[in-house]
């Protein structure tokens, strides 16, 4: 490829909309270009990069049996009628009509598709365990998409479904899918991603992981101990609240003025106490009703939603509380607050053994303290609502947890039996009875991957590709390209290095050293080589690794080799 033909400018500044590096420097180098909100165009460099990505994916997934096929990105409603998730996912997935007036769908993940395909086709044990899987565009419409690649609404995924018999042979291959994960993130040069057990969500199942890059930038909660190998999204993780001190519990109740202190902060501030002492209230609405779910929990912690929209079997949104005639915003307690059949209410395990409390007194300006939890308020079902956060206690080990963000870049499930159960998929099975098999569902974002190592590799120059992944292996530098001898040599590597298999982005511009040897650093290509009038004269060229300081001047007829010694 020649640079002076390459479609996407490089330019000195970052764009004003790109707050993170990688989504500023792939901008920047021109690989890719906004065409609407979360939806991109790839340039070449950025597709190869993508292409080689897949090809890694691909390489594993057919390492652990995978047959690769294709579902459609348009779906028909019926389809998604039959698992329920076309009424019961939100606008996330975009619904319409084609002129027939028939309702279609566009997809944002294929559970509906594989099982459709497999279940005419797979009808005996003996075809098990089989596993199928796609590299596909998919279209999510995200509410709030940021980051460049990071979080988009139309995107490439690879997804895998797996079939089996039995539970223990889904486990078995579930395993499997997870060493070869393991294996791609090594391989795409990905090196800061962990796996933690995850919240299953829309996707169904009880199991699930994700894999995460661990970066500031991410969004999702990590809730790791550095002392075991415990790993958790926040959204499934547990820890060890520290006791409250329940010295108090010969306290007497008593209303006490709080006037306009509402928040947690407000009224702990107003009483000179602490908020550890404190019974928070959160109210929520189940989604499309006007049914209320009021939380209690200590004040110093927050609600984990996914944990009670597991609880409730139910998803929630904040309540509005203009026109509930019974609650006083910011003085809500469980004292007298009753449970209906407008309301259910939750208590978390943070209040278990907890005296000497301040609740709202259910009355404009006031609370009640000296309130112990055993005595009066007599609760005989406490769960577990609590976001966990730095400093509780590991569950398995007891040592501090710590907190961290990520980006997750893949995941699996282990479906159970949701989508074949609801899709009337059956096998026949050793006995002759027919079963529902049991699924495993596995995805890898491949852009989101592609932003993750931009993200992680690139540095204050630029990009930093892996070569495992890089749109090019060499960024052949020639200085004074108007020199016929210095232009003669250059073709003449050139067409050397591309019958050797060495991919090469030939910089042919008559532009500065300096400008050229910018680009071949904002762009990120792994090696440099250089050719000059000067370096003609010796018979040798220069040659530079993108992620080492110091270059080296090897001779000329060497310089296949040492390249292909770099490429392993």
């Amino acid at each position: 490829m020649y640079l002076s033909k390459l479609v996407g400018a490089r330019t000195k500044e970052n764009p004003a909309d790109a707050v993170i590096k990688s989504h500023a420097l792939l901008m920047r180098t021109g690989f890719i270009k906004a065409v609407a909100g979360g939806i991109w165009s790839f340039g070449m460099a950025a597709q190869r990069i993508a292409l080689k990505i897949e090809q890694i994916i691909r390489e594993e997934m057919n390492r652990i049996d995978g047959q690769e096929c294709s579902f459609p990105v348009v779906m028909p409603k019926e389809l998604w009628d039959e698992s329920g998730r076309y009424s019961s996912i939100g606008d996330e997935l975009i619904r319409f009509t084609d002129r027939t007036g028939h309702s279609l769908v566009l997809g944002m993940t294929h559970e509906e598709a594989a099982v459709h395909f497999a279940r005419d086709n797979i009808t005996s044990y003996v075809q098990l365990p089989c596993m199928i899987y796609q590299i596909q565009t998919k279209f999510r419409d995200e509410a709030r998409s940021r980051g460049g690649l990071i979080r988009v609404r139309e995107f490439v995924m690879k997804d895998a479904y797996s079939f089996h018999l039995t539970q223990d042979d889904l486990e078995e291959y579930y395993e499997k899918v997870f060493d070869a994960y393991v294996r791609i993130f090594k391989r795409i040069g990905l090196d800061n991603v962990i796996a933690v057990k995850s919240d299953s969500g829309m996707m169904g199942g009880k199991i699930s992981h994700e894999f995460m890059f661990l970066s500031d930038i991410g969004e999702d909660k990590l809730v790791i101990c550095s002392h075991c190998d415990y790993k958790a999204n926040m959204e499934v993780a547990e820890g060890i609240i520290t006791p409250n001190d329940n010295s108090c519990d010969n306290q007497t109740m008593r209303e006490v003025f709080t006037g306009s202190a509402k928040e947690i902060s407000e009224v702990a501030e107003f009483l000179k106490i602490t908020s550890v002492k404190t019974i928070k209230a959160v109210v929520y609405n189940i989604k499309s009703s006007t049914k209320q779910v009021v939380c209690f929990l200590r004040g110093d912690l927050e609600v984990n939603e996914a944990k009670l929209k597991k609880i409730i079997k139910c998803d929630v949104v904040p309540a509005s509380l203009s026109d509930s005639l019974d609650i006083v915003a910011g003085n809500i307690g469980p004292l007298g607050l009753s449970e209906s059949a407008n309301r259910v209410i939750v208590y978390d395990n943070s209040l278990r053994g907890c005296s000497g409390m301040v609740i709202g007194a259910n009355k404009p300006d006031y609370h009640i303290s000296g309130v112990s939890v055993n005595r009066d308020l007599k609760i005989s079902n406490f769960v577990d609502i609590t976001k966990v956060n730095d400093g509780m206690r590991c569950s398995v080990c007891g040592k501090p947890l710590t907190v961290k963000n990520g980006i997750e870049v893949g995941n699996i499930f282990q479906l159970g039996t949701k989508y074949t159960t609801s899709m009337n998929m059956k096998v026949l099975n050793k006995n002759g009875v027919l079963v529902n098999p049991i699924m495993g569902c596995y995805g890898i974002g491949v852009g989101r991957a592609l932003a993750s190592v931009a993200e992680d590799k690139s540095d204050e120059k630029g990009l930093n590709w892996p070569i495992s992944i890089a749109p090019w292996d060499v960024y052949l530098c020639p200085l004074r390209y108007d020199n016929e001898d210095v232009k003669d040599l250059t073709h003449q590597i050139y067409d050397e290095f591309v019958k050797a298999g060495i991919e090469t982005i030939l910089d042919d511009r008559s532009v500065s050293p300096g400008v050229k040897f910018t680009d071949s650093e904002l762009m990120g290509i792994p090696i440099r080589v250089v050719l000059s009038p000067k370096l003609l004269a010796t018979d040798s060229v220069e040659i530079k690794l993108r992620n080492h300081a110091q270059s080296e001047i090897i001779p000329r007829k060497d310089i296949i080799q040492t390249i292909l010694n770099i490429k392993g």
